[in-house]
């Protein structure tokens, strides 16, 4: 007979082992899909990063990308300043007021650094404008105002795209804070929950799940492995959220892992949710993780939605909500095995179409005279009147000649 239980996160099966507790290990991802991951010594890092500096600050906080906003306007006032100052220093604008400058009320550094901010931010005060005297100094202003655009366009682009970020609109896609085993028709199934908290629809999502593990050789030697799990249903629209079921069958990695062996084991489920946006169109994947203390045997999420004259209403209080139930503790292999050696129930004879019928011990017997019998065979000899009527033995008959009457089906032996 098979042991079932239902446990919960902190009960104690089998958790400790023979070497003592064992040394706490880092998530390989984390709660919120960020990977737990930190390079160092990269041959050219720098290198690679000014390569592809629209990426670059796109990946930078928000307000390292404030203080290279600000930077970026403020160098290129004071770069395109110091350079309309020297001009007027090397014109004479300075030193003979009464000389025709090459621009206007510029006379000092701090004018020539406020006549750049004026060209370069199209203010114009009136006081401060360029003169045809030097064609240096038009030459400059021409180049500052193709490069103030350049600053523009670029600014606002990489706000744009940070701002339409796949990592901010994959925080809106959320998954239960535990995972599951229970039955699911008749098997043992790993499941999680995804959700998705916006009311606009996705496009083509796609559901992935992998075991990672890290193992530590005595060496230092660090090998990360990954195994795939099948999703009975991988291709989900998310209209509602969702339950992701895993078929722990021949093939799975947990397919020879009981309850005590899940206690014991050393890995990491790390899930992943593939999506298109259907208002941007852009291409986003959410996930997370779950180690063995997080994933819940013997417990099934509740339902969260209701359906009403109008509407299906979905209560996401329910989201991370489980209910406790009857599972078998053994492995999935186990209890497939189990399944196949408990006995089949025998069909009653009278349901099989090849039994034969038996006559059952309680059943009332039937009059032997109410059986059809077989039609009996007469024979009659011929015979004078005068003689007596002799007495013919079996033997006696079959030598002379005599007549076969058969009677019909329907007279009985006392009628004969």
């Amino acid at each position: 007979m098979q042991k079932y239980i239902s446990v919960s996160p902190n009960d104690d099966v089998g958790a400790k082992t023979k070497n003592g507790p064992q040394h706490k290990k880092y998530r390989y991802v984390r709660k919120e899909g960020h990977c737990n991951v930190v390079f160092r010594h990269v041959p050219e890092e720098w290198m690679l990063f000014v390569t592809d500096i629209f990426t670059t600050l796109i990946e930078i906080r928000w307000r390292v990308m404030f203080l290279i906003f600000a930077l970026s306007y403020i160098l290129s006032w004071l770069f395109f300043g110091i350079i309309y100052w020297v001009i007027a220093l090397a014109h004479g604008d300075i030193r003979d007021l009464g000389n025709q400058p090459c621009v206007y009320e510029v006379r000092s550094f701090t004018a020539a650094f406020l006549f750049s901010l004026e060209t370069q931010t199209t203010i114009g005060y009136g006081f401060r404008g360029m003169s045809d005297n030097c064609m240096i100094a038009i030459i400059i202003v021409t180049i500052q105002d193709v490069i103030s655009c350049f600053i523009d366009t670029f600014i606002i682009g990489i706000v744009v795209a940070k701002m339409a970020s796949a990592r901010k609109r994959a925080q809106t896609v959320g998954f239960s804070n535990r995972a599951v085993i229970n039955l699911h028709n008749g098997y043992l199934c790993l499941s999680w929950r995804v959700g998705d908290f916006r009311r606009n629809h996705l496009v083509e999502g796609t559901a992935c799940a992998q075991i990672v593990r890290a193992t530590v050789h005595a060496t230092g030697k660090v090998d990360v492995t990954y195994e795939d799990l099948v999703i009975q249903q991988s291709a989900i629209v998310l209209v509602t959220p969702t339950t992701i079921f895993h078929k722990i069958a021949p093939g799975s990695p947990l397919y020879k892992m009981s309850l005590v062996d899940l206690r014991k084991a050393d890995f990491e489920l790390v899930v992943s949710f593939t999506y298109t946006d259907d208002s941007t169109g852009m291409l986003h994947q959410s996930r997370t993780s779950y180690t063995p203390p997080e994933i819940l045997w013997g417990h099934l999420f509740q339902e969260m939605i209701r359906v009403s004259r109008r509407f299906y209403r979905v209560d996401y209080i329910l989201f991370n909500h489980t209910a406790k139930v009857l599972v078998p503790e053994v492995s999935a292999e186990e209890y497939e095995l189990k399944k196949q050696l408990r006995p089949s129930p025998r069909h009653s004879p009278r349901h099989s179409p090849r039994a034969s019928p038996r006559p059952s011990p309680r059943s009332p017997r039937k009059n032997p005279q109410e059986k059809q019998l077989k039609p009996p065979t007469v024979t009659v000899e011929l015979v004078s009147d005068s003689r007596p009527e002799p007495t013919t033995s079996p033997s006696q008959a079959e030598t002379k000649h005599h007549d076969t009457l058969t009677l019909p089906n329907d007279l009985t032996t006392n009628e004969v």
